[in-house]
């Protein structure tokens, strides 16, 4: 047997030197400057949990969008050091260039996700830590009455979705999910042309997700002092340390967590979430899902690495609609009796470019624009008004996401019950709607 490979080490200075190369291009956009004076006590301020791959350039599209609508970040959070000292400079560097020498220090900077919504000040967090946290964080947080944009997927259960829905409107929060498609012209085109029956009746909805490979080395290693290995395990079951299982120590490429099912479900939730996202908007099924579905699913031995490969499922709404989806390159189809439309994240076709209108027709109905996510969720909380893709439309997205990762494992079909979120009569499939939490994460 090979000897157990060595952490990855790097100087805290040699990370923050190698951090600060990526953060130029970033750096160079031009400034943004605000609409008009704005007194202390109307600035929102918000706390960043989590800033590894995708919450780092989170964190850059909140503090640029922040300046465009009276926003500041104020502390950021990592249970990696590195990377928490990373995002501080870079947000104090940033402000620096924006605003002044002045404005670029006093970023707070925490471990725990728990002291920063225990800051009073801090109106809103900015969520985008790996899946298993994203519900418990959530919840923590609409209850610490906080504002709330949280990376997709939502949660990482059923039951722990219908929690956060609760808790967002028992605290009467603004949340938005990153399903950033929602802001997407292309999207937005394509769910019009369903919705004002431009295709005819709507029959028949294709989803296709890109496939996950590579190999996870499952070996232990030692925990490197700079991160806090049992805060990131948190809610989900304790397992030795090993490098793939968390995130590359020494860069921001992707991380190992998206391709084990104790952290995330696959690509069934992670490109998952924005394409079914865009089913159901096309849909008009923002606050329902389907009642039955079948899913199968490849799990090849990848060493640590165990979520699904290609698949492939289909669900069945009331209204006879089948949402079939599979492997493939990204994107989303709809088909009717009268043409087609689709989009994916570079263009919008339809069987006749007639059915693409910029404006809808007399007597059609106009779905919300928004041109970008994140300031559509700043305006959201000024206005306490609901965002482009709030609480319930992202559970319910997430719902057919985890409904057919469930359907893979199980091997059957499934019967879903949309208004009550549960399985009628298949206590198995009910046992799975949540998973036991350890420790103190309830």
């Amino acid at each position: 047997m090979s000897p157990v490979p060595p952490v990855s080490t790097l100087s805290r200075r040699r990370f923050l030197e190698t951090a600060a190369a990526a953060a130029a291009a970033p750096l160079i956009v031009p400034s943004r400057v605000l609409s008009g004076p704005r007194a202390p006590s109307a600035q929102m301020t918000f706390g960043c949990i989590g800033v590894g791959r995708q919450g780092r350039g989170d964190m850059q599209e909140l503090i640029y969008r922040g300046l465009e609508t009276g926003a500041r970040v104020v502390a950021v959070c990592d249970v990696n050091a590195h990377r928490r000292e990373d995002a501080q400079w870079l947000a104090e560097r940033i402000y620096a260039a924006e605003l002044g020498p002045a404005a670029g220090r006093g970023i707070a900077a925490y471990r725990d996700f728990r002291e920063l919504l225990a800051r009073p000040d801090v109106d809103g967090v900015l969520i985008a830590t790996p899946d298993h946290w994203h519900g418990v964080q959530a919840v923590a947080a609409a209850q610490a009455g906080k504002d709330i944009y949280v990376e997709k997927p939502l949660t990482f259960t059923l039951a722990e979705g219908r929690r956060l829905v609760e808790a967002v409107r028992r605290n009467k929060r603004v949340l938005q999910v990153g399903s950033q498609q929602r802001s997407s012209i292309y999207f937005r085109l394509a769910a019009e042309a369903v919705r004002n029956r431009r295709i005819g009746t709507l029959r028949r909805i294709m989803v296709t997700l890109p496939v996950d490979s590579g190999q996870g080395d499952p070996r232990p290693m030692p925990v490197p002092g700079f991160l806090d290995y049992d805060l990131w395990i948190g809610p989900t079951e304790q397992e030795p340390f090993t490098e793939d299982r968390v995130h590359p120590m020494t860069s921001y490429e992707r991380p190992g967590w998206m391709q084990i099912e104790r952290t995330c479900r696959g690509m069934i939730a992670n490109w998952g979430a924005h394409m079914i996202d865009s089913a159901q908007w096309g849909h008009g099924t923002d606050d329902t899902g389907p009642l039955e579905i079948t899913a199968s699913g490849e799990f090849p031995d990848r060493g640590l690495f165990d979520v699904h490969t290609t698949f492939k499922a289909e669900a069945v709404f009331a209204d006879g609609v089948r949402l079939i989806m599979a492997s493939g390159e990204p994107g989303v189809r709809f088909e009717g009796d009268g043409g087609w439309v689709s989009a994916d994240r570079g263009k919008v076709q339809a069987s006749d470019p007639a059915l693409i209108r910029q404006t809808p027709a007399p007597g059609e109905t106009g779905l919300p624009a928004s041109a970008n996510h994140m300031r559509n969720f700043l305006e959201a909380a000024r206005r306490r008004a609901d965002p482009i893709a709030p609480v319930e439309t992202g559970h319910r997205s997430n719902s057919i996401c985890l409904l057919t990762h469930l359907a893979m494992k199980l091997g059957r079909r499934l019967t879903w019950d949309p208004s009550a979120e549960t399985f009628p009569h298949d206590a198995e499939a009910a046992a799975r709607l949540d998973y036991p939490h350890r420790g103190p994460w309830k």
